[in-house]
């Protein structure tokens, strides 16, 4: 056994290494394209549509997808999980391009907006909306940072029993920040296409190990193996996981499949990727790569998720759901050879470059967000000259915080990522759709939209408290309880806020047709 583990441990080092090198690599090459801050925010406006697509899918799928995500819906639901990939591919990326991409890409152009709070500014010439949607940003989406590293501890702890969590925690963020401080939007990028490339390995390399275990039974037998699993006390039975709409938890699976797919639509890390794009012809050709990539990754892990059960033999590992994915592969990969040792190292260097990814992007959107948007507008005195060395700056600053967030565990800020990703979405979904759609969207329509939006879940958040408060012993705890709400929350706060923007544009004060030409106006290259 200790022969087994040590041959593991060794391929896996040297997988580590080889991705390391690469990565570095990557942001040595990077870093002559951004010279400028429209370089290395945006990879000076000309990333084709592989990259593109990539970059786009890679900082949907973290490795909280996998490891949380899947292994929680494919455990507690089953089969019916594989919506939420599904939905994320057709709603979170086919239609999240379709609709907005074009427009966005001709919008920021004109407006030469380099951030999301940018955009707020020149749309709807309102300095205090860019200030406003900079600290948005920052209050909740470094904190939701610290998330991404959550994936990986029960994963590398069980190939590394002697090394502790937070020295992967340490990995990500050292190797995070070479790349992304070298290399900016343009490092990000390309990094996601190689991690996207293992990605697609990994996740047929998931599959094919989930499928061959013993206990599935193959493609042939999985189904009719999974519909005979009986109550281990959790009431959960073989009918529920083999339950195509989601049995008990259909509404449950509906809302996640909503905010995970539409939440993409208002987050500026996501958005960004649309500014940053070459030109309309790679729009189309981003549209569809990104899909099928999102179907494959999306579909592979809750499916993987979804059989868990019968590798696991029907038995909750200790570590609870979010130990479900690493024992699962680490059972059906436990057959001692080369290569069963190289799959699951590959899968390994999987969930540590969909941390890589999404830290780095949401990192390059909250300094940005102080840099670029929150300062200039505060300090009139400030001159830009030393702007970049400022962004470059804070990336190494929120890299640290993140990884402080993590290993410190601290309460407030654990909890403030339950809210994150609904609050960020809710704000911004209304404001940012309806304004480059409708030029009947108004400055009090937009405001309303990022308010309404706000308060939708810091309200309900806090008369759910309050209700809670008596059957708990303080109001933390009753708190706590409340946040297990965020997601139905955040879905609330994204349909709010679209709802109220053009109703309240439609009793406000329109802007002129001159200013409204000049925000309007097409690219060179616009179909």
């Amino acid at each position: 056994m200790e022969q087994n583990l040590h041959q593991t441990q060794t391929v896996t080092v040297i997988a580590l290494i080889i991705f390391a090198l690469i990565m570095i690599a990557i942001g040595i090459f990077s870093a002559r394209k951004t010279k400028t801050m429209d370089g290395f925010l945006l990879g000076g406006r000309k990333i084709g549509a592989w990259v593109s697509a990539f970059a786009y899918v890679r900082h949907i799928f973290s490795a909280v997808i996998f490891v949380g995500y899947a292994g929680q819906h494919g455990w507690n639901i089953g089969l019916g999980s594989i919506w939420i990939g599904i939905g994320n591919a057709i709603f979170g990326c086919l239609l999240a391009w379709m609709l907005l991409a074009k427009r966005t890409r001709t919008m920021t152009h004109t407006l030469k907006s380099k951030t999301m709070p940018e955009f707020f500014e020149g749309r709807f010439n309102s300095t205090k909306m860019k200030v406003f949607a900079a600290i948005i940003i920052f209050v909740f989406l470094v904190p939701y940072s610290a998330a991404v590293y959550k994936g990986l501890g029960s994963m590398f702890t069980t190939i590394f029993p002697t090394v502790s969590v937070n020295t992967w925690m340490l990995v990500i963020a050292v190797l995070t920040a070479i790349y992304l401080v070298l290399g900016g939007y343009v490092a990000t990028a390309y990094t996601d296409f190689v991690q996207g490339i293992i990605m697609i390995v990994g996740v047929f390399a998931m599959v094919v190990a989930i499928v061959k275990n013993p206990n599935v039974g193959g493609f042939s037998h999985f189904f009719s193996n999974l519909a005979s699993v009986a109550d281990n006390g959790d009431k959960i039975t073989g009918a529920q996981l083999t339950s195509w709409y989601g049995g008990a938890n259909w509404k449950f699976l509906c809302v996640n499949i909503l905010l995970t797919s539409f939440g993409t639509w208002g987050l500026p890390q996501m958005v960004s990727k649309y500014y940053a794009v070459k030109d309309i012809k790679s729009i189309h050709k981003a549209t569809v790569i990104s899909t099928v990539f999102a179907l494959i990754i999306g579909a592979g892990a809750y499916f993987v998720g979804s059989l868990s059960r019968l590798v696991l033999n029907n038995r909750l590992p200790e570590g609870g759901v979010d130990a479900v994915i690493p024992n699962t592969l680490l059972t059906a990969l436990g057959d001692p050879n080369i290569v069963t040792t190289i799959i699951l190292a590959v899968i390994l260097i999987l969930l540590l470059s969909a941390s890589m990814s999404t830290l780095s992007s949401i990192v390059l959107s909250s300094a940005s967000a102080i840099s670029v948007d929150l300062i200039p507008a505060v300090n009139k005195n400030y001159s830009g000259k030393n702007q970049m060395i400022l962004t470059r700056a804070l990336c190494l600053l929120f890299v640290a915080l993140s990884y402080i967030f993590a290993t410190g565990n601290i309460t407030i800020i654990v909890n403030i990522m339950s809210f994150s990703w609904g609050i960020v979405s809710g704000c911004f979904i209304g404001p940012y759709i309806w304004g480059i759609y409708s030029k009947k969207t108004t400055k009090a329509g937009a405001w309303a939209g990022m308010i309404l939006g706000f308060l939708t879940v810091a309200v309900t958040t806090i008369v759910l408290t309050s209700m809670n408060n008596a059957s708990c012993d303080t109001v933390y705890e009753a708190f706590k309880l409340a946040a297990k709400k965020a997601p139905e929350m955040g879905v609330a706060a994204m349909a709010v806020s679209l709802a109220t923007v053009p109703v309240v544009s439609m009793f406000t004060k329109k802007y002129d047709d001159k200013f409204l030409d000049g925000v309007f106006a097409k690219t060179a290259d616009e179909d």
